[in-house]
C-alpha cells in the first residue's frame, strides 16, 4: 500500500513538472515594409553609380569581415586590432560571461542540495568522586537533503528569464564590437580625407607661390600694383593658415583610433593615408532580414523574451511549494564505534508550504511584471522603427550625395578652366590681380568641397552597413 501511494505521488509529480506557469512567449509584433523608401529612388535614376543593391541570392549579403568591402589593407589591419584589444568590447564580453554563468546557477536550481556538519566536543567537568574530575567526549556527523520540486515551472521560468539575458548581453556584445568597428571605419575615412585636403592645400601653395612671384615681377616692371602683391600674399598665407588647421583635427582623429584599438594615444601614429574615389556598393538585402541583422534589435527581443518569463516567475508565487527534504546523523562518545547501532538518526519527508495573505504582495509583483514586459515590447518596437530610419537615412545620404557629388565635380572643371582663362588674361595685362585671386579662391573651394563630399559618402556607406548590422546574424544567439 504505502508503494502505491509513493509510486502515485511521483506520477503526480511528474504530471505537474509539466505545467510552467506564465504567459508563452511570441515576438511582439512589428511593421515591416516590404521594401526600402530609396530603392524607388534609386532606381528612378540609372545615371547613378549606384551605392546600394538588393542581395540577390542571399549569399550577397555582407558577413564577417564587412570592413573587407573597402578593399583597404591598413583598415583591415586595424579592424583587427579592434576585436583584439578594444576595453569596451572587453567590457561586454565580461557581462557576458557574468550573464551566463546566471544560467548555470538557475540550473543548478534542478538538483537536491546536499549538506554536512561535523563536530567534536570534549569537555572536562568537577567531581566529588575520590576519582577526581570527570572528562566525556562527543562526535556529531551529519547530512541534510533538501529538493524543490518545480511543479509549477518557476525553476524553468527562472533559467528562460535568465538564457533570453544572456543571449541579450551576446547581442549587447556584438552590438558594441559592430559600433566600435564602425567608428574606426568612420575616423579612418575623415583621416583619408583630411589628408586628401591637405595635399591640395599644398598643391595650391605652390600654385599660389607661383602667382605671387609672378605678381611681384609684374609689380617691380611698374605693371601691377602693390596691392596687387599684399593681396597675392595675402591668399598664401590664408592657404597655409588653413593647412596648420587641418594637423589638430588630424591628430585627434589619431587618438581616437588609438582609443578604438586600445593603445595610448602617445605611442601611435598613422602615415599619410590616400583617399580613395570609390565608394562601394552595399547589399540591403529585404526590410524583413533587417530584424535578424541588428544585434540591437536582436537584444531588444531578447530583453522582453526574459521580461515575459518573469511573469511566469511572479505568477508562481500564488502556488504552494513542495519540498524533499531527508537528514541523518550519527553521535556518540566513542569514535570508533560512531557507525554502529543505535548511534545512527535519520528522518525524511515531504514540506508543503503555500502563503495565506500577503496584503497584496504577489498581485504588486506580477502586475510589475507585466509592466516591465510592456515596456520592453515598446522599447523593442522602437528600436526596430529606429533601425528602418537609421538605413532610409543613409540610403538617402547616399543617393544625394552621389548626385551633389557629380555636379560639385563638373563645378571643379569649370572653377579650374575659368582660373586657367583668368590667369592668362593677367599675364596679358587685360584683368587686373583681384580676378585671378577671385577665380584661385573659388577654385580651391570647389576642389575642398569635393573632397569633403567624397568623405561624407564613405561615411554614409559605413554608416548603412552598421545599420544594416555589419556581417552579423542573430543565428548565433541559438
Amino acid at each position: 500500500m504505502c508503494n502505491i501511494k509513493i509510486a502515485v505521488f511521483g506520477l503526480l509529480c511528474l504530471i505537474l513538472a509539466g505545467c510552467a506557469v506564465g504567459p508563452k512567449y511570441i515576438r511582439p509584433s512589428t511593421q515591416i515594409p516590404t521594401a526600402y523608401k530609396e530603392s524607388g529612388a534609386w532606381s528612378s535614376n540609372r545615371t547613378l553609380a549606384g551605392a546600394w543593391k538588393i542581395a540577390q541570392p542571399q549569399d550577397e549579403i555582407i558577413r564577417g569581415e564587412w570592413w573587407k568591402i573597402f578593399n583597404d589593407p591598413q583598415l583591415d589591419a586595424l579592424e583587427t586590432e579592434v576585436n583584439i584589444s578594444n576595453q569596451n568590447i572587453a567590457q561586454a564580453q565580461a557581462q557576458y560571461a557574468q550573464a551566463y554563468a546566471l544560467v548555470q546557477a538557475a540550473k543548478s536550481s534542478f538538483f537536491p542540495i546536499l549538506s554536512t556538519t561535523g563536530s567534536y566536543t570534549r569537555s572536562h567537568g568537577a567531581s566529588n568522586t575520590k576519582e577526581g574530575k570527570s572528562a566525556s567526549s562527543d562526535t556529531l556527523l551529519s547530512a541534510d537533503v533538501t529538493w524543490e520540486l518545480d511543479l509549477w515551472g518557476k525553476i524553468r521560468r527562472t533559467i528562460e528569464a535568465n538564457k533570453a539575458n544572456a543571449q541579450a548581453s551576446r547581442a549587447d556584445l556584438e552590438n558594441a564590437r559592430l559600433s566600435a568597428q564602425a567608428q574606426l571605419a568612420q575616423d579612418y575615412f575623415q583621416l583619408c580625407s583630411l589628408d586628401a585636403q591637405k595635399k591640395l592645400l599644398d598643391d595650391t601653395q605652390t600654385i599660389f607661390q607661383k602667382f605671387l612671384v609672378l605678381t611681384k615681377n609684374r609689380y617691380a616692371s611698374g605693371v601691377a600694383a602693390q596691392s596687387d602683391v599684399i593681396q597675392a600674399q595675402t591668399q598664401l598665407e590664408a592657404t597655409q593658415a588653413q593647412e596648420i588647421d587641418i594637423g589638430v583635427q588630424r591628430s585627434q582623429l589619431e587618438h581616437a583610433i588609438a582609443l578604438l584599438i586600445g593603445k595610448p594615444a602617445s605611442d601611435f601614429s598613422i602615415p599619410t593615408l590616400t583617399q580613395s574615389s570609390v565608394v562601394p556598393s552595399v547589399p540591403t538585402g529585404l526590410p524583413s532580414q533587417l530584424l535578424e541583422r541588428r544585434p540591437d534589435i536582436a537584444a531588444a527581443e531578447r530583453t522582453v523574451a526574459a521580461a515575459n518569463a518573469l511573469i511566469g516567475v511572479a505568477e508562481s508565487a500564488y502556488f504552494p511549494t513542495l519540498t524533499l527534504s531527508a537528514s541523518g546523523s550519527y553521535g556518540g562518545s566513542d569514535l570508533s564505534r560512531i557507525f554502529s547501532s543505535p548511534n545512527p538518526l535519520w528522518s525524511v519527508g515531504p514540506a508543503l508550504a503555500e502563503t495565506i495573505f500577503d496584503a497584496g504582495l504577489r498581485q504588486a509583483q506580477t502586475a510589475q511584471a507585466k509592466a516591465v514586459y510592456d515596456a520592453d515590447v515598446a522599447a523593442y518596437r522602437q528600436a526596430v522603427l529606429t533601425a528602418f530610419e537609421q538605413v532610409e537615412d543613409n540610403l538617402a545620404a547616399l543617393r544625394i550625395l552621389e548626385q551633389e557629388y557629380q555636379v560639385q565635380d563638373e563645378a571643379v572643371k569649370d572653377a579650374q578652366k575659368a582660373l586657367e582663362l583668368e590667369t592668362n588674361q593677367y599675364k596679358a595685362g587685360t584683368v587686373s590681380a583681384l580676378d585671378v585671386i577671385t577665380s584661385q579662391a573659388t577654385a580651391l573651394t570647389n576642389e575642398k568641397t569635393a573632397v569633403t563630399l567624397l568623405g561624407e559618402r564613405m561615411n554614409a556607406c559605413v554608416l548603412l552597413i552598421q545599420y544594416l548590422g555589419g556581417g552579423w546574424a542573430s543565428e548565433s544567439l541559438k
